[in-house]
């Protein structure tokens, strides 16, 4: 699974659930209504075993059975993609035998093509305008050609003038409604991707507003808690210092200082975590060298938490690679993914910071065999509170999501359920580079 933070989603099965229910009624309506409108103005006096009244007759029939066909298929809610193109390509088929019933290359009916690529540009964007324009096109031009050829006869019960057509009023017919089909394709499929991606983009300025909201009001509690919680914290952390020094101690009693040391740290990491994220700073950009905030964080995990004891973290990349970016929050991102990392690894397992520079700019990668993220997480990874651990807290990655807005940056996260997971942070160009001449550092302990 691979997650790409930044451009908003352009297609959502649901919603074309809703357009293909909505545009598969409005089709029976519209085709009904254009079969009555062929009756009135081709069949009168027509007997009723016709040849156009028969096959008209077959046409509905058949466009009901297949609107019934449709509607299965909807409530199955399955091949959703497949259900449209099918209904784009039956819609040019029908037109095509509507243009035939009706005058043949020169039919009105073929304006009806142009309303195909419309509705194949509302179901599926462009591809779908792209689908009905070549099999309109490929439709009429046969139509055209089997009755210019003579290979097919015109309805028995339709006057035989209308059909016969000279050689340059066939190609004008046929250039002039395929230009037609092509050019309202063009337009529809640009227009549609154009609404469909400012949708997205609408949807996520939605997203952000309410981000902010929830945001505005964790500041006002936070705000009221930090003190509350940090000055008892800070009593405690240090008459626990004081205890753990004092001679005559147990070794079990020295575990329980230990762990009420490491408990009033995690406490602290969260009040931290939440006056980061409920009032965000804006960052100042400077020169900063990501390479040696990267080695820092390395460090300082190897020697808190679990990556004392069961899990290793290292640091792949050059000595020295220098970015624009705030450093204070650059170190906060990096730590905050390899507390994360760390958390969600097994026992023994390994966590890599690797700093690697492309051709498009620098990244940071913070790889963990732990885990994994599963598909129904993905979607709310970096929402606040949000956490698919039993002790987590859901703050951490929401920080990074935070800085990394701020920054420019994007985040690609790729993952699978039990695989681990891969968090990279795109840094942009790089101001300076320095490779180190020996094998990368590594500072890490089991």
């Amino acid at each position: 699974m691979r997650i790409s933070l930044g451009a908003p989603e352009l297609v959502a099965s649901p919603a074309l659930s809703r357009r293909l229910e909505l545009l598969t009624g409005l089709r029976l309506v519209f085709l009904t209504l254009c079969l009555a409108l062929v009756g009135l103005l081709y069949l009168r006096g027509v007997s009723l075993g016709s040849t156009t009244l028969r096959v008209g007759l077959g046409l509905l029939v058949v466009s009901f059975a297949l609107a019934g066909g449709y509607a299965v298929l909807l409530r199955v809610g399955r091949g959703l993609a497949l259900v449209a193109d099918a209904q784009i390509v039956f819609d040019q088929l029908t037109w095509t035998v509507v243009a035939y019933l009706t005058g043949g290359a020169s039919s009105g009916a073929a304006s009806l093509y142009g309303l195909s690529c419309l509705v194949g540009a509302a179901l599926s964007g462009s591809r779908g305008a792209a689908l009905a324009a070549g099999s309109g096109v490929v439709s009429y031009a046969s139509l055209v050609l089997l009755l210019g050829s003579g290979w097919l006869a015109p309805p028995a019960d339709q006057p035989a003038s209308v059909y016969q057509l000279s050689a340059e009023e066939i190609r004008f017919y046929l250039a002039v409604n395929a230009l037609v089909m092509l050019v309202v394709a063009l337009l529809a499929g640009l227009l549609a991707e154009r609404l469909r991606w400012t949708g997205g983009e609408l949807r996520m300025a939605n997203e952000r507003v309410e981000r902010a909201e929830r945001m505005a009001a964790l500041g006002r509690l936070a705000a009221g808690l930090a003190h509350e919680i940090r000055n008892p914290l800070g009593s405690i952390a240090g008459s626990i210092a004081l205890l753990s020094s004092a001679r005559g101690l147990s070794s079990d009693d020295q575990k329980l200082c230990e762990i009420i040391a490491r408990e009033a740290d995690r406490l602290n990491d969260l009040v931290t975590d939440m006056m980061d994220l409920s009032r965000p700073r804006r960052p100042e950009p400077a020169p900063v060298d990501i390479a040696l905030i990267a080695q820092d964080v390395v460090e300082l995990a190897t020697r808190s938490g679990r990556a004392v004891s069961d899990v290793q973290v290292v640091y792949e990349g050059p000595t020295s690679l220098v970015v624009q970016a705030d450093g204070a929050q650059l170190r906060q991102l990096v730590w905050n993914l390899v507390r994360n990392g760390v958390q969600a690894s097994r026992p023994g397992g390994l966590v890599r910071v690797v700093l690697a520079l492309a051709p498009e700019g620098a990244s940071l990668a913070v790889v963990d065999r732990g885990i994994g993220i599963d598909e129904e997480a993905r979607s709310r990874l970096f929402d606040a509170f949000f956490t698919t651990r039993s002790h987590g807290t859901g703050v951490g990655l929401a920080v990074v999501k935070s800085i990394a807005d701020e920054h420019g940056f994007a985040i690609d996260v790729e993952s699978g359920a039990g695989q681990g997971a891969t968090f990279r942070v795109s840094l942009g160009r790089p101001l300076s580079l320095r490779s180190s001449e020996s094998a990368p550092r590594s500072e890490a302990q089991r």
